[in-house]
């Protein structure tokens, strides 16, 4: 395009854009809805009215209430372990099923999860622990009810020590929920610090985890949620790095997260704890090793120096945080709902929604203790196997190009 004709195509630009700003802003709810829709604009007029809200009775509440410690041997039988390797009794109806990538990320259509019945809720563990994260959409009939039974279901449910409960009392579920008045996440935290395994502080922190948003952005508006693979990290290590961080023991702690609370004045319902954990941990479903760190919780290395602890931390964390070939992002819809296996992953919120309301409810199971199996492979190893492939090349010392 010519400089003038640029010129001229900017200028056009320029003068629409304030008009129909100017008149979206003026028009009401349902006026705006039958507006065209301006690129970078209409998002944010579209913002739905705070009250009347139709999930009311799952907006934040902090009961000012106390709970009992969590005892170690908490009874957990992984029903992944009962999986149909073909998955064929969840994707018995299925219309489609794709991955995100190969590491990470799957989403089914066609699946009801409310009609699910046992033989499927053990196909979708597996499917979890495999695949990290499962994505459903148009999820009709999915209510608090059901997903809290689908959860007990996979294990005893998880209550947090700290974070929003909601209004109607349910103590096992976890809400999420972010406002127009809401703090500036993205001014409180760092981008990276945000990645996050859920409370894996705990001694048996959470297997399978389920998210259901009641409101959310409109498409575009902001809001997506990122996972990360786990197993995916461990294999983008060298064999040296992987030996290296097998044999630490990361310390996960629950002690900022309470003074959060405090600082807002804001009960602690359990108080916090700090757990030892091994760096790298065995999933027993698939008996992969997989990197059981995440920036939010881990404080330090037993052993190592504080120096070195924050290399390796700084390391990782740029892993996690900047290889989109072990990640995979999702774009929420009314009616979609979101679970993972939380041992296998990390997951971080996208912000930039504002004025938009953003409302989830989530339920955790209780997992096992975690543990590293001195045998057990890598996701890439049995791969490598299965396909007949090469493994691949870490050498960085090869001379290369790039040309993508």
């Amino acid at each position: 395009m010519a400089p003038s004709a640029f010129k001229s195509e900017e200028t056009a630009v320029a003068a629409t854009v304030p008009s129909v700003t100017e008149k979206l802003k003026n028009a009401s709810i349902e006026e705006k809805a039958k507006k065209t829709f301006v690129p970078g604009i209409t998002n944010y007029l579209n913002a739905a009215p705070d009250e009347p809200y139709e999930w009311d009775q799952f907006t934040p509440a902090f009961p000012d209430i106390k709970w009992d410690p969590i005892q170690p041997g908490i009874p957990y039988e992984d029903k992944g372990l009962l999986g149909d390797p073909t998955y064929s009794r969840l994707l018995e109806g299925a219309t489609d099923v794709f991955d995100y990538t190969q590491k990470i990320g799957t989403e089914i259509h066609g699946v009801q999860l409310k009609d699910l019945t046992d033989d499927q809720k053990n196909d979708l563990a597996r499917l979890l622990a495999y695949r990290g994260v499962v994505f459903f959409r148009d999820q009709e009939g999915f209510d608090i009810e059901t997903q809290l039974a689908l959860g007990r279901y996979w294990g005893k449910l998880h209550k947090h020590a700290t974070t929003m409960l909601p209004k109607n009392g349910l103590e096992e579920v976890h809400v999420i929920h972010t406002t127009k008045n809401s703090k500036n996440q993205t001014a409180l935290f760092t981008s990276s610090y945000l990645w996050h395994s859920d409370v894996t502080y705990e001694i048996q922190p959470p297997s399978y985890t389920s998210l259901a948003v009641l409101a959310g952005p409109p498409r575009g508006g902001g809001g997506d949620t990122v996972w990360s693979s786990n197993y995916a990290l461990y294999d983008l290590l060298s064999p040296s790095m992987q030996k290296y961080l097998e044999g630490l023991t990361a310390l996960h702690s629950a002690e900022e997260q309470a003074q959060g609370s405090r600082n807002d004045g804001r009960p602690v319902r359990r108080e916090p704890v700090v757990t030892e954990h091994p760096l790298v941990r065995t999933n027993p479903v698939t008996g992969w090793k997989g990197v059981f760190f995440n920036p939010g919780f881990v404080k330090g290395f037993v052993g190592v120096p504080k120096l070195e602890y924050e290399y390796i931390y700084r390391y990782l964390t740029e892993l996690i945080t900047s290889s989109p070939e072990i990640q995979a992002r999702f774009t929420w819809e009314k009616g979609s709902v979101a679970l993972w296996d939380n041992r296998v992953t990390n997951h971080t919120p996208s912000y930039g929604f504002a004025p938009h309301r953003r409302h989830g409810v989530r339920v955790a199971a209780t997992a096992e203790k975690p543990y590293l199996d001195p045998n057990s492979i890598s996701q890439d190893e049995e791969l490598d196997a299965l396909l007949g492939r090469q493994p691949t090349n870490k050498d960085g010392s090869l001379i290369s190009n790039y040309n993508d």
